[in-house]
């Protein structure tokens, strides 16, 4: 099987700061990745790498066969294939719910304004928001406005879906709502990568967790990871709760 997203010996510094120091890993098709560690880590940088939000400066990415780290890469093409999703909403306040969904439909994909309608309220559906359609960001929950965003990125039918700790800026009620809908998308087969503080929740539907420590994969391994770390550093992090 092809992977759906690899990194190959991967290193990006920020001035004198190495961030990412020969990070390696791959997903393949359907498979659901966490990636867990410290602030610090390297963690959400590599995420934003994968979808060329961050350039990088050694080694290789490729992700839903594009070759991100050519300087020369389609942006446009790749980002139709990869949804990305972040801790802020980023949702539009003076546009309708509706509206911020089908705004990359229409202008981007050049869908027709019925037709893009059809895939919001589908996408919707698929968030449990769909009686939101015609409500504006300003008087959902936090937990809701996460899940429009996600629906935006789900409407343009991605390869891909990438979550940087899209629950760490709301409280556990909320959380669980965005969190069953990630584990919906996990049990319909989407290839998922996800940065994240919610270690049950890793547990219980990553198919590989990943250990990010001082810009490195310190360890990987399945689901039992947490239950059997290898490295002081990782039973650290476990024992502080983190």
């Amino acid at each position: 099987m092809s992977a759906v997203v690899e990194l190959q010996d991967v290193h990006k510094r920020f001035g004198a700061n190495t961030v990412l120091n020969g990070v390696s890993f791959s997903v393949e098709k359907g498979q659901v990745v966490a990636i867990i560690g410290q602030s610090g880590s390297g963690k959400s940088t590599a995420l934003r790498c994968i979808d060329r939000l961050e350039t990088i400066d050694q080694g290789r990415i490729t992700a839903c066969g594009h070759v991100v780290s050519d300087p020369h890469v389609d942006l446009l093409t790749l980002r139709k294939d990869i949804g990305i999703v972040f801790q802020g909403y980023n949702l539009f306040p003076h546009l309708t719910v509706q509206r911020n969904i089908t705004l990359a439909l229409t202008s981007v994909k050049k869908m027709g304004r019925a037709q893009a309608n059809e895939v919001a309220a589908e996408v919707l559906d698929q968030v449990g928001l769909r009686e939101k359609t015609h409500s504006y960001p300003e008087e959902l929950s936090g937990g809701q406005q996460q899940r429009v965003a996600i629906a935006r990125s789900l409407a343009m039918h991605p390869s891909l879906m990438l979550f940087d700790e899209v629950t760490s800026a709301l409280d556990p009620q909320l959380t669980g709502e965005v969190l069953k809908v990630m584990e919906g998308l996990a049990k319909k087969g989407m290839t998922m990568i996800m940065v994240t503080h919610e270690m049950a929740f890793a547990q219980k539907i990553a198919d590989i967790i990943i250990y990010m420590h001082q810009g490195k994969v310190w360890e990987i391994g399945g689901r039992t990871l947490l239950q059997s770390p290898q490295t002081k550093e990782l039973q650290a992090f476990i024992s502080n709760g983190l």
